[in-house]
């Protein structure tokens, strides 16, 4: 069983895979220093993480430095926030959205 983490993954497109098969419940970040709504949601990333430390991984893909990733699961802007459930893309947001709704959508999964 891997090992659950309180705070946020990153990962490249080689590790890309096995970060979801490895994981019960994947809620993945695509983010770019650049993008200050990325920036923006990153503090709500990082409280979800510790809070759901048990139940969720988090994980953070650099779409500048990993452009594989997002082009496979056709990322056109960014946040966007992908959750994976046994290897499963079950949901997706694109864009920043406030804390609320987005803790909402990441129990909607937990179920």
């Amino acid at each position: 069983m891997p090992v659950m983490s309180d705070k946020p993954i990153h990962v490249t497109d080689a590790e890309f895979e096995k970060a979801i098969k490895e994981h019960p419940y994947v809620v993945v970040d695509f983010w770019a220093e650049w993008c200050a709504p990325c920036r923006a949601i990153e503090p709500i990333v990082e409280d979800l993480a510790k809070r759901y430390a048990e139940k969720v991984t988090f994980v953070k893909v650099n779409t500048d430095e990993n452009p594989m990733t997002p082009q496979r699961f056709m990322v056109m802007g960014i946040p966007t926030i992908l959750f994976f459930k046994d290897g499963k893309l079950v949901d997706q947001v694109v864009g920043a959205m406030p804390r609320g709704p987005f803790e909402e959508r990441v129990k909607k999964h937990l179920a």
